[in-house]
C-alpha cells in the first residue's frame, strides 16, 4: 500500500499495513526468565486506553501474537488500559532458537508484566487458544495468593482447553514432531503458513492479500519465526500432563470465569467448551458464563470483533437474572448459553410433574 513502510524481516520485503499498524502502537522492555541459563530477550507489547482505568490483558496464542486483538483492542480501549503482549518466539518479540519456551516461562513474564511493567494492583485477563494455558496458569497462581495483581475476571476463548476433545491437525502433529517439522520447515514459508490458516481457522475464510493473511505473513517472517514453531508447540505437552489438575483448581478459583467460543472451530470445537463447562464451571460459585458466537471459527476475535466485545462487556457487567438467550435479536447475535447454579436441579424442579386428572 502507497506510503505504508515494509516489514523488512528474514530476508524479505512485504506490504502489511495492518502488522505495520500494530507494530507502531508498541515498544519493548527487555525480560530474562529467573531460573534456567535463558537469555535476555526482548518483548513486544500494545498499551491502549487510559493509563487511570482498570487494566484488562489480552492474552494471544500459537502461532501468532497480539496483533489476533487487533480489532477488538481499540473498541474496549475506552473503558479499559488495553496491555497485550507477544510472547518470546511469537509476533514481534525476539526469537531465539534453543531458548526454552514454555508455558510456565510465559506465566512468569505476565506476572513480571501485569506488576513490574503495567504496575497493576487488579486486571481482568482475556485468553485465547495457547493462551488458554498460561492464563490458566496464572489463575492458579492468583487462586494461591501468589500474584501481585489481583485476578478480577478470567475470560477463556477458543483453545484446546480439553485435549481429549480436540482436533490437532496434521500441521500441529508434524510440529509436535522435532523430525517431520525439520523437513517441512524447510520448505514452508510465512506466506504458506498465514495463506493455509486464512483458507482454515477463519470464517469466511482468508485469501492472499486478505489484510489478516498479510498481517500474519509478516509476522511469522519477523526475525524468521518459522525456525521456532516446533519450539513453542510443545505447550500441548506440557498441557497433557497437568491440564486436569489446572481445570480441578479452575472450578475451585474464587473471581469469575466466563467462556466464550466461535461455533465454527473445527480444531478446538465447541465440545470442549461445553465438556468443560458441565464438568469444572457449571456449578462453580459466582458469576461464571458460558456464551457462544455464531458465524465465528477459532479466531472469534477477529471473525465478529464486534459481537466478541459485546460478550465481554455482557460478561464483565452480568444483570442479574439474566436468562439464556440471544444478547440481541439480531440474526447472528451471541448467545449466552449457561450461567453458573449451586446446584443442578431435578427433572421434578424443572417440570413438576402432575398426577392424570380423576386420580388421587
Amino acid at each position: 500500500m502507497p506510503g505504508m513502510a515494509a516489514i523488512r524481516e528474514g530476508g524479505g520485503v512485504m506490504d502489511a499495513p495492518r502488522a505495520e499498524d500494530w507494530r507502531s502502537r508498541g515498544g519493548y522492555f527487555s525480560w530474562q526468565p529467573a531460573e534456567g541459563d535463558a537469555s535476555a530477550v526482548e518483548v513486544f507489547h500494545v498499551e491502549l486506553g487510559d493509563p487511570g482505568a482498570p487494566v484488562l490483558l489480552l492474552i494471544h496464542g500459537w502461532p501468532t501474537s497480539s496483533i489476533d486483538w487487533f480489532d477488538v483492542a481499540g473498541q474496549l480501549s475506552g473503558r479499559f488500559r488495553v496491555c497485550a503482549l507477544d510472547f518470546p518466539g511469537y509476533g514481534f518479540s525476539g526469537k531465539p532458537l534453543g531458548w526454552g519456551y514454555s508455558l510456565r516461562r510465559d506465566e512468569e513474564l505476565i506476572e513480571f508484566y501485569l506488576s513490574q511493567v503495567i504496575g497493576a494492583e487488579a486486571a481482568v485477563v482475556v485468553a485465547h487458544d495457547r493462551g488458554d494455558s498460561v492464563a490458566l496458569l496464572h489463575a492458579a497462581r492468583c487462586a494461591q495468593g501468589r500474584s501481585a495483581t489481583r485476578l478480577e475476571h478470567l475470560i477463556l476463548s477458543n483453545g484446546n482447553i480439553f485435549l481429549p476433545l480436540s482436533n490437532l491437525t496434521q500441521a500441529q502433529r508434524q510440529a509436535l514432531d522435532a523430525e517431520s517439522w525439520s523437513q517441512v520447515a524447510a520448505a514452508v514459508t510465512p506466506a504458506m503458513l498465514a495463506e493455509g490458516m486464512g483458507a482454515t481457522t477463519f470464517t469466511p475464510p482468508r485469501t492472499a492479500g486478505d489484510p489478516e493473511v498479510q498481517a500474519l505473513t509478516a509476522i511469522f517472517g519477523y526475525h524468521d519465526g518459522i525456525k521456532v514453531l516446533h519450539e513453542g508447540i510443545q505447550y500441548l505437552v506440557e498441557r497433557a500432563e497437568d491440564e486436569q489438575a489446572w481445570l480441578t483448581a479452575l472450578a475451585r478459583a474464587p473471581f469469575p470465569v466466563t467462556v466464550v467460543w466461535g461455533v465454527y472451530d473445527t480444531v478446538s470445537p465447541p465440545r470442549v467448551a461445553s465438556y468443560v463447562w458441565n464438568q469444572y464451571l457449571m456449578l462453580k460459585p459466582g458469576s461464571n458464563r458460558l456464551y457462544l458466537i455464531p458465524d465465528a471459527n477459532h479466531y472469534l476475535q477477529v471473525d465478529r470483533p464486534d459481537a466478541f466485545v459485546k460478550v465481554l462487556l455482557h460478561a464483565l457487567e452480568p444483570a442479574d437474572g439474566q436468562a439464556p438467550g440471544a444478547l440481541e435479536a439480531e440474526l447472528g447475535a451471541p448467545l449466552l448459553v449457561d450461567t453458573s447454579r449451586q446446584r443442578l436441579p431435578t427433572a421434578a424442579d424443572v417440570l413438576p410433574i402432575q398426577a392424570p386428572a380423576g386420580t388421587k
